[in-house]
């Protein structure tokens, strides 16, 4: 029991501690270490999110691309409709010609090379 009371009270191996310093009179700073550290954490965050935001856009103005050309594609094929309902005779020929593609895009050159 008296083990146990001496758990609670403090070291039992050091009956009699040192007082603890004044927390007002002590200064605990990481220094020039901590703050490099810290600085080259934030720059490395930092251009991770402008490489984000980059790589976003780039998704974004694809997507409005293929959306523009499928909507000129749309608008082509429904001219070609129109003109070829207005002309009966050449129904036939109008239908049995394929719809117009785009060419295909130039090929990415290669890097490196």
């Amino acid at each position: 029991m008296n083990f146990v009371l001496a758990l609670l009270a403090g070291d039992p191996l050091n009956p009699n501690p040192s007082a603890s310093p004044d927390p007002a009179n002590t200064f605990y700073s990481p220094g020039i270490v901590g703050f490099l550290g810290t600085f080259i954490l934030v720059i490395g965050a930092v251009l991770i999110v402008f490489d984000m935001v980059r790589r976003i856009r780039r998704v974004n103005y694809r997507a409005q691309i293929k959306e523009r050309l499928a909507n000129e594609q749309a608008e082509y094929e429904a001219k070609s409709g129109e003109s070829a309902a207005r002309e009966p005779g050449k129904a036939a020929g109008a239908a049995a010609k394929p719809a117009r593609t785009r060419p295909a895009p130039p090929a990415k050159p290669k890097r490196g090379e």
